[in-house]
């Protein structure tokens, strides 16, 4: 995105920086994301990724969410043709009691809406934190989102988690809006 916007790593983006970002929305929102030639090429292929690159991409995509600012593990999806098209940041849990060593979060998933982009990131970053040492994966969705990529790729949901037994409602995010809790573990049956 950065080279979309004439800059080079290291250098800072000229004045007409907004101008260009306009132009780069519109293109997205308005042409090559919404173009039937572009779900010709379903082929997904999971890729490393810069987390400065990761991190511009979620800057340029997601609706409500800033960029985190890392993670112990960034993993991409690309087009056949090598568009990126989502990107997913897994860490340390942010709930203590979940910290226990053995369970790592998804703190971030972003796509450009690509068929089948957020089950392939969520297969793909469970099958890295299993390679790490991970024996459960965990991820908050908003209340009003439905989890089919969540289903699609293995996760269920957490009814009532523990750490949400004394409390009167389940956590918010800095949106103000309730989470719910997934989780996939190794054992668990797809």
């Amino acid at each position: 995105m950065l080279a979309a916007l004439g800059c080079t790593s290291g250098e800072t983006c000229p004045d007409k920086t907004m101008e260009n970002w306009n132009e780069i929305q519109e293109n997205a929102y308005g042409g090559w994301l919404n173009n039937p030639e572009r779900r010709k090429n379903p082929r997904l292929v999971i890729s490393p990724v810069t987390i400065r690159t990761a991190r511009a991409f979620v800057a340029w995509t997601h609706r409500y969410l800033a960029p985190p600012a890392a993670a112990e593990f960034i993993t991409s999806v690309q087009t056949g043709t090598g568009t990126l098209v989502g990107v997913v940041f897994v860490d340390r849990p942010t709930e203590w009691v979940f910290d226990d060593g053995g369970t790592a979060e998804v703190v971030c998933l972003a796509t450009d809406g690509m068929p089948n982009a957020c089950s392939a990131l969520l297969g793909a970053a469970w099958r890295a934190a299993r390679a790490e040492g991970y024996r459960r994966l965990i991820a908050y969705t908003r209340i009003d989102e439905p989890g089919a990529s969540l289903r699609a790729a293995g996760f269920r949901l957490v009814p009532r988690p523990l750490t949400w037994q004394d409390r009167s409602r389940s956590p918010q995010g800095s949106d103000g809006v309730a989470r719910v809790l997934w989780e996939i573990r190794t054992g668990c049956r797809r």
